[in-house]
């Protein structure tokens, strides 16, 4: 996975600052309720002013779903430059490992999430939504990638693009490959999320080919 010193250092302050205020939002949430907690406690929280909450999440909602709004760009942007030799799982492999660097260093706010969506049927269709538009970004890259023209604008009675259904399979196919990399890991720390990240997608490119039943073990 690609390290934060790979980063710019402005980069890298951006990203330390979103994530201190995902971090804050979250904890403030399990303790008094997401509803209760206002975006000046978040701020004060994470050691910055509320104009500033501001210029990181375009809601207050936003902060506790951890929506980070230049996520899909970013992974766009990465899937479009991988070298052309990678396929385009390996390649939506490699944008998603960049971003997903620095997981076991916010491993607790991880684990709190659920609760707080939990908690919080608002903010989990909120999350539901954001990740939904991520996938069509996805999808998106991956039409492109693979020399398919995709009009900027939605074009199906769906208010979807046209990627294609591969484009669109593998994208969803990758948000659901995160999501169990993350739950998995929060469920098992003791193993390394790199680890767990790269054995799911190794599944991916295996064709999801079920493993083999221990010896003497029954059907």
């Amino acid at each position: 996975m690609e390290s934060g010193a790979a980063l710019g250092l402005r980069e890298r302050k951006k990203r330390a600052t979103r994530a201190a205020l995902g971090e804050a939002a979250v904890r403030l949430a399990v303790e008094h309720g997401a509803e209760n907690v206002t975006v000046e406690m978040i701020s004060e929280a994470a050691g910055v002013s509320p104009r500033t909450f501001f210029n990181y999440f375009a809601s207050h909602d936003d902060a506790f779903a951890m929506i980070d709004a230049d996520l899909g760009p970013r992974v766009t942007r990465a899937v479009l430059a991988a070298p052309a030799a990678l396929s385009p799982l390996e390649a939506l492999r490699a944008a998603l490992a960049a971003e997903l660097a620095d997981v076991e260093s916010q491993s607790e706010v991880w684990t709190l999430l659920p609760v707080v969506l939990e908690r919080s049927p608002r903010l989990f269709a909120r999350v539901m939504t954001a990740q939904a538009g991520q996938e069509q970004e996805l999808a998106r890259a991956i039409a492109v990638r693979l020399g398919r023209e995709v009009p900027e604008a939605p074009v199906d009675v769906c208010g979807g693009q046209d990627t294609g259904l591969y484009a669109q399979l593998l994208a969803g196919v990758a948000g659901t490959a995160v999501r169990v990399s993350v739950g998995h890991w929060c469920s098992h720390p003791e193993t390394p999320f790199a680890e767990v990240f790269h054995e799911v997608f190794d599944q991916l490119a295996a064709g999801l080919t079920a493993p083999l039943a221990p010896a003497g073990a029954g059907r």
